[in-house]
């Protein structure tokens, strides 16, 4: 059978839904396409993943909100890429949730210590030989999730304005806090730079505009996968696929990003656009070659960490990931390898 009649046929109406919009280019706006977006926020999988908010309408856990991987911060990612509805006000208080973390006091402070082996003392942001020493995925994904979700507000400017406080000099940004660290990592490079390209669509900003076309070279320059001083391959589970890839880094994702902020031609992205082909299944579409989570249906799951409330994986190593297939399939499509 056709691949797109397959993912037509889906029981998930995100899928349906994605296979419409994304690939074959119809109206979101449309009766259809409307109605099916109601029957994303009606569904099973949603229903699940906001099973656990309070009379208040927080996400539980409310003061846990980083909880992996069914705290509100991400969750309100999965909701994004569902292609959940905007302007869901029934999702202000998830987002206030993750507004309240990424902009607390101590994210707003910068600390500088000067000492060879520093000891930190918890009053702000440390930077370090000159660079701010943060995981700024999770700032990024919060611009990204709130942008998307149309819930975002005007805390999302002073989200911006911190991603671009710590940009390190050579585009990315990193947590570690070796004095000796120098490079950026990937890990904590992407979905800042997601953030930028989500916030440049609703937005004209110089600055946001520099500071994404810098981060970008980070990951282009590298071909995405390989370093820069020997052209090996930084790390063999970058070029594994996974969904969700949550904060870790694949070259899946990093397509999906570099295509979301206008980079998806660039001849830089050939080799990964070409190892992402080379892993398509004989049936038309692409499987997981491995998850970062955990299922278990039973209701004590949900209080472990790195456990999902629900299962974004296909049953058996051979049969195609639904997910990936969609991403996959969009990537090529809008880098000009596929026609649909």
């Amino acid at each position: 059978m056709n691949l797109i009649d397959v993912l037509l046929k889906s029981e998930e109406p995100s899928v349906r839904y994605k296979t419409k919009v994304h690939l074959l280019d119809e109206n979101p706006g449309s009766y259809s396409n409307k109605k099916l977006r109601e029957e994303i926020r009606n569904s099973p999988r949603v229903k699940k993943l906001l099973s656990l908010r309070d009379s208040s309408g927080k996400l539980e856990p409310v003061h846990s909100p980083y909880q992996k991987w069914f705290g509100a911060h991400w969750v309100l990612v999965h909701l994004s890429e569902l292609c959940y509805p905007e302007n869901d006000i029934t999702l202000y208080p998830l987002r206030d949730q993750i507004y309240d973390l990424w902009l607390s006091d101590y994210m707003l402070k910068t600390v500088v210590y000067s000492s060879k082996k520093p000891v930190f003392r918890g009053e702000g942001v440390p930077v370090i030989n000159g660079k701010a020493r943060r995981c700024v995925s999770q700032q990024g994904n919060a611009l990204y999730s709130t942008l998307s979700l149309g819930i975002s507000d005007e805390r999302a400017e002073t989200l911006l304005e911190l991603i671009l406080k710590w940009q390190w000099p050579d585009g990315g940004w990193n947590c570690d806090k070796n004095p000796e660290a120098h490079t950026s990592s990937f890990k904590e490079s992407l979905i800042p730079l997601r953030g930028l390209a989500k916030y440049l669509k609703f937005n004209k900003h110089k600055k946001a505009a520099e500071a994404l076309n810098r981060a970008s070279e980070l990951f282009l320059q590298r071909k995405l996968f390989r370093k820069l001083s020997s052209g090996k391959v930084i790390n063999y589970e970058f070029i594994k696929l996974h969904y969700p890839c949550y904060w870790h880094y694949d070259i899946l994702f990093a397509l999906k990003v570099m295509d979301e902020a206008g980079f998806i031609k660039d001849s830089r992205c050939n080799e990964a656009l070409e190892l992402l082909e080379s892993k398509q299944l004989k049936s038309g579409g692409w499987r997981s070659g491995g998850k970062f989570y955990k299922f278990d249906n039973s209701k004590e799951s949900v209080h472990k960490l790195n456990f999902e409330k629900v299962e974004w994986e296909s049953t058996g190593n051979s049969r195609m990931n639904e997910w990936i297939t969609l991403d996959a399939l969009n990537i090529l499509k809008n880098a000009g390898r596929i026609k649909i």
